[in-house]
């Protein structure tokens, strides 16, 4: 944290819920590229995104990562669709299951969206099939 004061039950909350979803790796490589610049911004979603939302309970980690691809699809942020797509061999998400996220972003978001989150899923699936991605 940035300051001298022990993180929060939150932050730790989250920073085990964003392990356990994107894997240590990822993790491991935000943290060490971290700055005093983004510093906080890492803590902000830490804390929040992953201690906040992703660690309640009353979605399973593989609902969180349809709706979260949806969105992130829908929204056109095609570097955290494929961090996502990645997550889910963490999650439990299933390639259906995007699937059938992206198809609801096809509908209610329009289909370039959805395409370009296809093309997106695709390549990484390509990748993690080949042992390229985790």
């Amino acid at each position: 944290m940035s300051d001298a004061t022990a993180p929060t039950e939150r932050y730790r909350q989250g920073l085990a819920t964003r392990r356990t979803v994107l894997g240590d790796r990822h993790v491991d490589r935000a943290q060490s590229t971290t700055t005093d610049f983004d510093q906080p911004f890492q803590e902000l979603i830490t804390e929040a995104a992953w201690g906040n939302v992703w660690s309640r309970p009353t979605w399973t980690k593989r609902e969180r990562s349809m709706v979260t691809i949806a969105l992130l699809a829908a929204l056109g942020h095609d570097e955290e669709v494929a961090m996502h797509v990645r997550a889910t061999a963490n999650t439990g998400a299933s390639r259906e299951d995007i699937g059938e996220a992206l198809l609801h972003v096809a509908i209610y978001a329009g289909v370039p969206a959805a395409n370009r989150a296809i093309k997106i899923a695709k390549q990484v699936f390509e990748q993690m099939d080949a042992g390229q991605a985790v």
